[in-house]
């Protein structure tokens, strides 16, 4: 597999996570009135910096 295809499967893989955990503080948000915890919150801001250096990274 080339490094273009690898990085494009390791950004989908990230985006799917994040998806999937986004969703799920949504419906905890708007049905159940939970608010999300900060660590949650935090981790989550982390995940997406890690993303963010994925794809900017050559």
């Amino acid at each position: 597999m080339t490094d273009i295809k690898l990085k494009k499967e390791n950004v989908k893989m990230h985006l799917k996570d994040l998806r999937q955990n986004l969703k799920k503080m949504h419906l905890e948000v708007t049905e159940e009135l939970i608010l999300p915890k900060p660590d949650d919150v935090k981790k989550l801001m982390r995940k997406m910096d890690n993303l963010l250096e994925l794809i900017e990274s050559k």
